[in-house]
């Protein structure tokens, strides 16, 4: 009985994600450089596997955007999609390994900024990569990569082959779909229609449209060549031929194993990130158990990179279409899973109607949002220490690649963070007689072993016959290293610079120093640090 009442609750909601999915797994496979079918097949697993063994209430998982820059470089360089399927194979077992090792934190550890800076990358790069497919020129396999160097090495001559080659007919679908997008999400009066996701409207009118140009006979049609290509299968048997197995013999190769521990690191923080978001959608406040969701995943990868499926993440587009539709349970996820697997079988003739002019107008709306202008607005408020990371983090993913892009991102954010610290380590006031020269420093409620160099750069500074004081009152942890250091200072530089020190609130060995003869310390109290 509860689970009659479960399905009554969910089915509705399993269907608008469905038909949010539906587009979005075709349209990520292209912007991959894969099969169609390998986006609707992670989207089944996506559904079915991992909304099974995952305990997120509200969370769906399939192919992401977020991957897209990955998996196009990763074909690029091993030079088949096989060999990108077995580094899927190991991201989904290192992904597996993540959970029974605990690490579903993980995604503490990276600064808000830099991963903002790599999914607003990603957005730049699916923009500018589906800019020929809306003019309805689609041959880029070739120069497919993670960034746009192919693009920027001989800018004249792509824009010539494109100009060349651009069909009427798919920027006419291309603005149209868009057009849809755009008013679909921000008119109030169509608020009522919500439940049903534009992008299958604008699926619609493009099929619709383009058959109209057929039978009128006009230019404007667009042919087969432009159109999606999904095998069209009558039964569970013919799927399985179809299906693309994994080159294991990759297991060798150094480059797939690379590729399959980015995939593993990129798809577990961004699912992370997502689950963390359903979770705050849910209005049971539910908490996902993050190292079995890592589990989930991991083994959704591996099954569905086995049948020649994309590798997957958690998804926010889809969990936030799941939740707004009113998902109680999982089973909303593993419902929207069967009805993809029941499409492909069904209905494959329909989707091979669809224009890729549809899909990359879709996309480009997904990468416009990744990289809208309001979050540069956002980080520039928030000041140059965030800025500076989100922009340096965004054009490197989009020059040279997701990895690399990352790496730059951390390495200037800890540049920051150390020099935040140097300045936050203390607070002088200096003051000035005709006799001498006083320096009050207040030291800061922690100081860690980064604020070491800062304090050892200032000590080093004072000037001999000053009269310092050190203040660590308000201090409730100061490192060791920072410790000896003043001590060191008081025992050594200050005795012979004729530097008078003065310690407040310090309980360490300086007892034993004020105790000391000719010594120009003095402790004025103590308290504990």
């Amino acid at each position: 009985m509860n689970f009659i009442s479960n399905l009554k609750s969910n089915f509705s909601s399993g269907l608008v994600v469905f038909l949010v999915a539906l587009p979005l797994c075709l349209g990520i496979a292209l912007a991959s450089g894969a099969p169609p079918l390998a986006g609707v097949i992670s989207g089944i697993i996506g559904g079915i596997i991992v909304g099974s063994l995952s305990n997120s209430p509200i969370s769906v998982s399939g192919p992401a955007a977020g991957l897209t820059a990955i998996l196009v470089a990763g074909i690029a360089e091993l030079g088949s999609f096989e060999l990108m399927l077995m580094a899927g194979v190991i991201a989904g077992l290192i992904q597996v390994l993540f959970g029974f090792l605990k690490a579903g934190s993980i995604s503490n550890y990276f600064p808000n900024n830099v991963i903002e800076g790599m999914l607003a990358g990603i957005g730049v790069i699916i923009v500018l990569k589906q800019i020929p497919s809306a003019l309805g020129y689609t041959d880029l396999s070739e120069e497919g990569a993670s960034s746009l160097s192919y693009i920027f090495s001989d800018f004249p001559l792509f824009v010539q082959t494109i100009m060349s080659q651009i069909h009427l007919g798919a920027i006419v679908i291309t603005l149209i779909s868009i057009a849809i997008l755009l008013i679909w999400d921000n008119v109030g009066a169509l608020k009522k229609l919500k439940m049903i996701p534009g992008a299958l409207i604008a699926v619609i009118v493009s099929i619709a449209l383009n058959h109209l140009f057929k039978v009128i006979g006009s230019p404007l049609y667009v042919s087969e060549a432009m159109l999606v290509e999904l095998p069209v299968v009558n039964n569970m048997g013919e799927l399985g031929q179809l299906l693309v197995l994994p080159d294991f013999s990759g297991v060798f190769n150094s480059k797939v194993w690379v590729l399959g521990a980015t995939i593993a690191m990129v798809a577990s923080i961004e699912t992370l990130l997502c689950v963390e978001a359903a979770d705050k959608m849910d209005v049971k406040k539910r908490v996902t158990d993050t190292n079995r969701e890592l589990k989930a995943q991991g083994i959704g990868n591996l099954l569905s990179s086995v049948i020649g499926g994309l590798p997957m993440t958690s998804v926010v587009v889809r969990s936030s279409a799941n939740a707004r539709a009113g998902a109680t349970s999982k089973l909303s996820a593993i419902i929207h899973g069967v009805l993809l697997l029941l499409c492909v079988l069904v209905i494959p003739m329909v989707l091979n109607l669809i224009p890729l002019a549809t899909l990359s107008a879709v996309l480009i709306l997904v990468g416009y949002k990744l990289a809208r202008p309001a979050i540069f607005v956002h980080f520039w408020h928030k000041g140059r220490l965030q800025f500076i990371p989100f922009v340096a983090t965004m054009l490197a993913v989009v020059f040279t690649d997701l990895l690399t892009g990352v790496g730059v991102g951390l390495v200037i954010s800890i540049a920051f963070i150390l020099l935040g610290n140097k300045k936050k380590a203390y607070h002088i006031l200096e003051t000035a007689s005709p006799d001498s020269k006083h320096l009050y420093i207040t030291l800061a409620e922690e100081v860690s072993f980064l604020n070491k160099a800062a304090v050892k750069e200032t000590l080093n500074n004072i000037q001999p016959d000053m009269e310092i004081v050190i203040d660590a009152s308000k201090s409730t942890y100061i490192a060791s290293d920072v410790l000896e250091l003043i001590e060191d200072f008081t025992n050594s530089r200050a005795r012979e610079l004729n530097i008078s020190v003065e310690l407040i609130g310090f309980k360490t060995t300086y007892d034993e120093v004020a105790e000391g003869e000719n010594t120009a310390v003095t402790v004025k109290h103590h308290a504990a640090i």
